[in-house]
């Protein structure tokens, strides 16, 4: 019955501040006259409360006392009676001191106004407060209720509580806090006792409790694993509150309470880095970015959003994903000189006019196709747009005269075994070749770069790799993909049971190519400390349990087999390469083997010929010839392999 009552109507409450008001000058006039009111005087009495009432007629209207919803009843409603009622009394007191200062009787006595303010603030809170729990006992009456922890008892935390409380269609109880701070454990918020998160299995099993809500940013993520943990082997749900900046418009909704992302628990320390650094080489220069709508392009543009650089090109070919990446900065970058530019890296002549109209002095290059299995099918496509347009870019930076020129790779570029891997180690070789022939002042002129002299350019780029593993959400990313399996009700497939692969996420990668790339003198090959490679079927089960279901039970998993070029697991060097540090404990030196750069410089223009034929089986022989340690696995061209 009480759950259909409907919001109750302001002339209603605004009644029943009246009445609280004249209950209240009631109680001062019992307490003048220590509750015998034989002695009260009934026609001073009626006079007054019709003059209370009028004032509080029109101070409650302006401050409108009556507008709040009972049941939500908050710290700003107090206030707002607080407010109401001292302005509602002073004018009282001040009337009553006009009448005197006229040599008129006083109304009322000062010790009746004082009384009747605290009683007044008193009773309108009182009967506030009681509406609002009575109507949370009510809604807490529902057996169905699911029982709920929240982890955190700090503002995000008391957040989370005021927003289930608010929000009359939220089916939880909540049954505790729990929080890692000893110095809270035993205290209360809004009644709800806070206790120790090292009894938090136990206080699972003695509860019963359904759901865990993460409502802090503090937790380390190492921690947040080992909960997570706990919580799957006693079917609990976790779930996660939104960063606070994110709230709808400054405040908590339950609808952005949702289940825990793997993302979250995958991640790692924030990484830091040499801002100061890193601003100091960017201030005021023109970059371009290649690739500038893809997942790693798109973040690279963001992270340099926040240094005070000059004018960002964002280049692709993609014309609607750079049409969202523009609209993107332009709402968040108002104020930022940012240009898109839609082109083909592979389009010498169309670059060229990029290079020759906005003169970049920093170039990151992010342009390449990375699908491993599409690429063992289109080998020829790979060679163009991840040789080719490599060599374009690097051969017009040269040519233009880039400070720096950033070339993001990959570590299926390490012994290698599809298409798509030895494509981006052939890309490796160029630019690294590239640059030690330019240092050492040794550099052949052939037909492609003998621009060089004829426009007498001072050969001064200096040509940097970071070679990195997977990146979570990227496009094309295995947790996606996982996810949207799971909201179709499975199955979720998997290539192999003991497949494993590295994970970084897109920022803290991007971040690191900021890093190594203004730390980069030229030629290095940079690589990333990905941490503990990760066994994907377990990420699947692990992601299975986060959306509430069984794995094998709600959602099956189902294995397809390596794809056409899949490795087990990925490496970050390979057998005959070592590495040195850096002054960044994330960030190595990969100490590869030198090419000269006019054999590199032939064998790619013949690579690049047979590709332009779309003769495919040519195309991987010339690349197993380049890259020796090039073998295919679960591929077409393992007859290569054996022939050779």
């Amino acid at each position: 019955m009480f759950g259909k009552i409907n919001i109750v109507p302001r002339w209603i409450i605004f009644l029943l501040d009246l009445a609280m008001c004249i209950i209240a000058l009631t109680i001062a006039y019992f307490l003048k006259f220590n509750l015998d009111l034989s002695g009260l005087n009934f026609v001073e009495y009626s006079r007054n409360i019709l003059i209370l009432t009028l004032i509080n007629v029109i101070v409650f209207f302006n401050v409108k006392t009556y507008s709040g919803i009972i049941r939500y009843t908050s710290a700003q409603d107090t206030f707002r009676i607080l407010f109401a009622v001292t302005i509602s009394n002073g004018i009282f007191f001040l009337l009553n001191l006009g009448v005197i200062a006229f040599n008129h009787a006083a109304y009322i006595s000062n010790s009746v106004i004082i009384v009747n303010g605290l009683t007044s603030f008193l009773l309108l809170i009182t009967y506030r407060v009681m509406i609002k729990y009575f109507f949370m006992y009510i809604k807490n009456l529902n057996l169905d209720k699911r029982k709920v922890i929240i982890y955190g008892a700090g503002e995000a935390g008391l957040a989370t509580k005021r927003t289930f409380d608010h929000d009359a269609k939220v089916n939880k109880t909540i049954m505790a806090f729990v929080d890692d701070d000893d110095r809270k454990v035993g205290k209360t918020i809004d009644g709800i006792k806070i206790l120790s998160a090292v009894k938090l299995e136990d206080l699972i099993k003695e509860h019963e409790v359904d759901e865990i809500i993460f409502a802090s940013y503090t937790i380390p993520n190492e921690r947040k694993n080992q909960i997570v943990d706990v919580c799957l082997e006693n079917d609990v749900v976790v779930l996660n509150i939104p960063p606070a900046d994110v709230w709808a418009g400054g405040k908590l909704h339950t609808t952005q309470i949702q289940n825990i992302n793997i993302e979250d628990l995958l991640n790692r320390k924030p990484i830091q880095i040499d801002i100061e650094g890193i601003q100091k080489q960017l201030k005021d220069k023109r970059i371009l970015i290649t690739g500038a709508a893809g997942s790693i392009g798109s973040e690279v543009v963001r992270q340099l959003m926040k240094f005070e650089t000059g004018l960002i090109i964002l280049c692709d070919q993609s014309e609607t994903a750079l049409h969202h990446i523009y609209l993107e900065l332009e709402e968040t970058h108002s104020n930022t000189n940012f240009h898109a530019f839609v082109g083909d890296v592979k389009d010498e002549k169309r670059m060229d006019y990029l290079f020759e109209t906005y003169k970049p002095h920093y170039v990151y290059h992010a342009a390449a196709y990375k699908h491993v299995p599409l690429m063992e099918d289109n080998p020829a496509e790979a060679i163009k747009t991840n040789v080719l347009g490599t060599k374009t870019i690097a051969d017009l930076s040269v040519k233009h005269g880039v400070q720096k020129f950033v070339m993001i790779s990959t570590d299926k570029a390490v012994n290698p075994t599809n298409v798509m891997g030895a494509s981006k180690r052939i890309a490796e070789i160029y630019v690294q070749s590239l640059n030690n022939s330019l240092s050492r002042n040794d550099f052949v002129f052939s037909n492609g770069l003998s621009y060089i002299n004829d426009l007498n350019v001072k050969p001064i780029t200096k040509f940097i790799t970071t070679r990195f593993g997977n990146v979570l959400g990227s496009n094309g990313s295995v947790i996606p993909r996982f996810k949207q399996q799971i909201e179709k009700g499975g199955p979720v497939t998997v290539t192999h049971p003991e497949i494993t692969r590295y994970f970084m996420t897109i920022p803290e990668a991007c971040r690191l190519v900021l890093e190594a790339g203004c730390m980069g003198r030229g030629g290095e090959i940079f690589i990333f400390d990905m941490g503990k490679s990760v066994k994907i079927v377990e990420l699947a089960k692990k992601m299975i349990r986060l959306a509430g279901l069984v794995p094998n039970q709600d959602i099956k998993i189902q294995y397809s087999g390596l794809r056409p070029g899949e490795k087990l697991f990925e490496e970050l060097l390979n057998d005959n390469e070592n590495t040195m540090p850096t002054h960044h404990e994330k960030i190595m030196i990969g100490k590869v083997r030198e090419y000269v750069f006019s054999e590199i410089e032939t064998q790619i223009y013949k690579l690049v010929e047979y590709a332009h034929k779309n003769d495919d089986r040519s195309v991987v022989s010339a690349m197993k010839e380049m890259v020796r340690e090039y073998k295919s696995k679960n591929s077409i061209f393992e007859q290569l392999d054996q022939q050779a």
